[in-house]
This record gives structure tokens, sequence and C-alpha cells, in this order.
């Protein structure tokens, strides 16, 4: 059995991947596995084979000789040979020894990593503009200075769990099955400290208020996150620390309104502007006067486009635009000349000077009869 085709022991195509290759090979492993098959003498050898192919086939080296000559490849002195497996317990290990390792060491980096931090900071629409340098004081936690972060007394070192053999986790036979689970004792730590550091008890970091200088780049938008890596906590035991994540908030402007890099203002234009037409100067978010002109007989509601007025690009180059909503501006206080003015420019109406109104009039009357 030894000496047959080890594609058809794992009972797979030629063309398998590696992931197909494995599930197969879990599969007869389980059904033929010395443990579960006692004093059975077939089982035995059907599992030494199917561990033999399974050793080849994994390795893309070995696949590609045995692909190539056959069993050849491995005979006097060749790449290697079966691989021998003591206990049911070993096989999990050959299956899933890189994901439980890696999961291992995923579970102990994250519980040395220091934790992230979240700052909102609220600017104005000009900060926005420019951009500004901000200090800000962040309550966190720091690095211990007199044990240098390790958490163990000057002059001492912690030492390896004598419980996990410092792996950090713990194994259990469950029937066929192996169950890994955090060391009680180290907690994952795969250390113990017995002397611990006076200062920061053990803990490897302590308690802080930071003070930090930060540079807002000019374009931020509400919501914009700033990430400051390795400003968050600092980890136990001397392991790295977290990022801060700073998020932006714009307070509300009083006269302009920002979608992206567009600025939005409504402008109160006097109503013989708005009849004869004319020109007025917006300020803008840069300091300068923008001269808009006015065409005459312009409605409330008609947008004025100014081009490069707008915000600053984030993390480019140039500005959007300033887009301005006209909003005619009806007197409320009449001088009597101007009265008069007025009385007689109602006199001289002919319906032309307002063609929408005089529509809507004339449509009315008609369906009134």
């Amino acid at each position: 059995m030894l000496d047959s085709d080890y594609y058809e022991l794992l009972q797979v195509e030629r063309t398998a991947d590696e992931k197909t290759i494995k599930s197969a090979y879990r599969k007869l492993a389980m059904e033929c596995h010395p443990d579960r098959n006692p004093g059975c003498k077939v089982s035995e050898e059907k599992f030494k084979a199917i561990s033999q192919a399974y050793d080849c086939l994994r390795d893309p080296q070995k696949r590609a000789a045995y692909d190539r000559f056959g069993h050849a490849a491995f005979r006097n002195g060749g790449m290697g040979g079966a691989q021998d497996f003591g206990s049911f317990s070993d096989i999990f290990e050959n299956i899933f020894g890189e994901f439980m390792n890696g999961a291992q060491a995923d579970r102990r980096t994250n519980m040395l990593r220091g934790s992230d931090l979240r700052y909102d900071l609220e600017i104005t629409l000009e900060d926005a503009y420019n951009g500004k340098e901000v200090d800000l004081r962040i309550d966190t936690t720091v690095g211990c200075e007199p044990c240098g972060g390790s958490g163990a007394k000057p002059g001492t070192s912690a030492r390896a769990c004598n419980t996990c053999g410092g792996r950090g986790q713990v194994r259990a036979s469950q029937g066929f099955f192996v169950v890994e689970r955090t060391c009680p004792t180290c907690r994952g730590a795969g250390e113990v400290i017995a002397d611990p550091c006076d200062h920061c008890r053990g803990e490897g970091r302590i308690d802080k208020q930071k003070s930090l200088n930060v540079r807002i780049p000019a374009g931020v938008d509400e919501g914009t996150r700033i990430r400051l890596s390795g400003e968050g906590e600092a980890g136990t035991r001397g392991g790295p620390a977290g990022d801060l994540y700073i998020f932006i908030h714009l307070a509300r402007h009083a006269v302009f309104q920002r979608d992206g890099t567009t600025l939005f203002a409504r402008c109160p234009v006097s109503f013989t502007t708005a009849a004869l037409g004319g020109t007025i100067e917006v300020p803008g978010l840069d300091r300068q006067g923008h001269q808009i002109k006015i065409p005459a007989g312009i409605q409330s509601g008609k947008q004025l486009r100014v081009r490069g007025a707008g915000m600053t690009v984030l993390n480019g180059r140039g500005h959007g635009d300033m887009v301005i909503q006209v909003e005619v501006e009806t007197p409320t206080r009449l001088s009597s000349r101007q009265k008069e003015l007025l009385e007689e420019f109602r006199k001289t109406e002919t319906g032309d000077e307002c063609p929408a109104s005089a529509g809507f009039f004339a449509k009315l009357k008609s369906m009134l009869g």
C-alpha cells in the first residue's frame, strides 16, 4: 500500500489544490487512525500510507518531484519518507497547527498591545480652510520608566509560566478532540512576575495625562479621521502602544454651509439691484472680497458661482467654488419720496415687467371664467 498512487490514496484528482488535499486527508485520517481502530493492522497500514501521501503532496517541492518521477523521487536517499504520528492529537497538531499557533500569537499580541484612543476635536470652518496647530491633553497610559515597561521590579525579570510552559495556552483533551484555552495562571502572557514593580504594580504602564501638538491639515471635513501611530495607550509589559485617532467636527458657520469643497451662502440683494443689475462684494474664507456681477432682472433663488473661492482641497492643490444664492430683499421702510416713485412705477406697469406674475393672474382669471 505504501507504493500506491498518492492521489488515489487520498481520493483526490491530480489537479487538486492544497485545501482539497488537506480536507481529504483529514477525513481519511479520522476514519483509520489507530487510536480509533485499536489492534486493526489494516487501518494502521492505511493510516501510514495516507500520512506518507499527505506529507508528500502538502509540500510543493515534494509534490512537483512526485508528479515528475513518482515514488522513484524518494528512493535512495531522496527527499523524504513517511511521517509517523504517535497519537490522535498529533494529527490535529499537524492539520491545525499553523492556524492554532497563529491564533495564539494573535491573542498574545492583542493582549500586549495598548488600546487605541479616540479624541473628538471641534474646529471652525476657517480653521478647516487654513489648517491649524492645536495642543491636546490626552488621558492615557504610558510605559513605566522605573521598570522599563517590563512590569518586573528593577533588577529582576519575569520568568516563563510553569503552568503553560510559556505558551500562554493550556490544552485539554475531550474525547478525540484537543481544546486550547487561555492559561489561568499567566492569563495568556506566557510569563509570570514574581516580584512586580512597585511603581506600576506589574502592569508595565501607568495612567498619565499627555500633551500633544497636532497639525490639522487644511481642507479637513466633518468626520475626517487623523491617525497618530503609537500615541494611544502603552502596551502591557512592554508591548507596543496603540494609536490615537482624532475625529474632526466642524462648528456651524454663521454665513457659509459646506458640501465637499463647495461653499454655499444666501446673499440678500436689494430689489433695485435685482431689477437694474449691479455688482456686490462677498467676503470669502480667504479674507478676500469677491466681486459678483448681478444680472438685471435676477430672481430670488438664482445661484451664482465664483470659481476657486471655495474650500481648500485636502491633500491636494487649489480650492473649490463658492456658490451664492440670491435672495431679493423687499424694503420695509420707505421714505415719502420713495413711495411716490414706486406709485409712479406702478401706474406705468404694463405687465411686461413681471411676465411670470402677469401670466399667473391671466391664467387664474381664465379658470374662474
